[in-house]
């Protein structure tokens, strides 16, 4: 008996000592790769990956400036990956922006709510938002951000400087604005904005107007909203602008197509192998008999181009304006353990008839181009004016063919 428990812990201390070898032999600089990497893949695919974890031991163990930033390594080698994939669409996302992406993709944001661009180095308001506290703070479309708490904002992209502007609700950030060529700092304090994704109001001769800016996850219930109280008015059309929107979620283009179309196939998605998930509406919506108009241009991309697509093949509208984006992939939106995100495409998708838009774009019914004027000319919206002829019954003019090929 004590033979036999003298052989149990004596192979038990060797099976100890052989294991806190390998371990040390598998993190010193002499070792190719880790021995027990937490993620090393099984079967075939080992051998693929090999020359990866080595080169990250190599970085890890041997590189002369230590210690190594885990986080930045980590980071760096998926976006690598993803852009030997050559897909604009997929991509990384750090996790301070994958916050930003999904807070104002739920329609919500916690900041000074003012809509910038990027303008030759400069982050330039395009407007603020109705009731933010930019609006009231006395912030104009066309002032210049030149810094935020003393950060100098010239020359970073809207992103980053919306990094620094942004912040959690009720702490103040002092920016110095540039307005007329003169300078002025101004305390703005932060809170919860609400960004309305869909506007509406009636026009004249009795026409609804509904513009959606973005597919978010409130869209559809703001869209319910509006049009219910539009069409409590009885018009005798509707337009749907579509211009400048990027898209968004596909359930949410679902649910509002279902709005507007009556019951059939709003579209197909298909994944790689050719397998197809077919997207339809029912009957019931609160928009589906009334003539209607959709404007696009060539900022309407993605789910945009899906509900647009959707009501041309069905011959439920026609388009007027210009040539659509060209958005024709599906992406997949995954947070990462470490809080970044991953945007992949995970499939194509056709409008009814089967067409794909992808790099094409859809052609409106009526071409409308909105023309470059001179300094202090203002023929209003030409696009909008089209469509309320069209819905009038009065003929609409075309941009000339010229313009097709410019």
């Amino acid at each position: 008996m004590k033979s036999r428990l003298f052989m149990i812990t004596l192979a038990l201390f060797a099976i100890i000592i052989v294991f806190n070898a390998g371990y040390v032999l598998g993190q010193s600089p002499v070792a190719p790769y880790r021995v027990f990497p937490s993620s090393y893949p099984n079967g075939e695919t080992a051998d693929t990956f090999a020359p990866f974890w080595e080169a990250v031991n190599m970085v890890d163990t041997r590189y002369y400036r230590q210690p190594i930033d885990q986080d930045a390594l980590v980071e760096g080698a998926i976006n690598g990956m993803l852009k030997t994939l050559d897909d604009p669409y997929s991509f990384y996302l750090s996790p301070t922006d994958e916050e930003a992406e999904r807070a104002g993709f739920d329609g919500e944001i916690q900041g000074i709510g003012v809509e910038v661009s990027e303008d030759d180095g400069d982050i330039v308001v395009i407007a603020p938002i109705d009731g933010s506290p930019a609006s009231e703070a006395g912030l104009l479309p066309g002032d210049i951000l030149r810094q935020a708490d003393g950060k100098d904002l010239t020359g970073l992209t809207v992103m980053e400087a919306a990094q620094i502007v942004r912040g959690p609700q009720g702490t103040d950030v002092t920016l110095l604005v540039e307005r007329d060529g003169e300078t002025f700092e101004v305390v703005v304090t932060r809170d919860v904005v609400k960004i309305a994704s869909v506007y509406g109001e009636m026009l004249d001769d009795n026409i609804a107007y509904v513009r959606l800016s973005q597919f978010g996850l409130q869209s559809a219930q703001e869209m319910a909203d509006t049009l219910r109280e539009l069409m409590a008015q009885q018009p005798i059309g509707l337009v749907l602008d579509l211009r400048s929107n990027p898209g968004g979620s596909l359930d949410t283009v679902v649910d509002i197509a279902d709005e507007f179309l009556p019951d059939g196939l709003v579209l197909i998605q298909e994944f790689s192998g050719e397998s197809q998930i077919k997207y339809d509406t029912k009957d019931g919506g609160l928009a589906e008999d009334i003539p209607m108009v959709v404007l696009v241009d060539e900022g309407s991309a993605s789910a945009a181009e899906v509900l647009a697509g959707a009501i041309q093949d069905r011959d439920r509208g026609v388009l007027i304006g210009h040539t659509s984006f060209g958005k024709g992939t599906i992406q997949n939106w995954q947070q990462l353990s470490n809080g970044g995100g991953l945007r992949l495409t995970i499939a194509r998708w056709l409008t009814p008839d089967g067409n794909w838009v992808n790099h094409e774009g859809l052609t409106p019914d009526y071409r409308v181009d909105l023309p470059v004027f001179a300094p202090g000319q203002d023929f209003g919206d030409m696009q909008l004016n089209a469509a309320i002829k069209y819905l009038l019954g009065e003929p609409v003019l075309e941009s000339p063919p010229a313009a097709e090929e410019s």
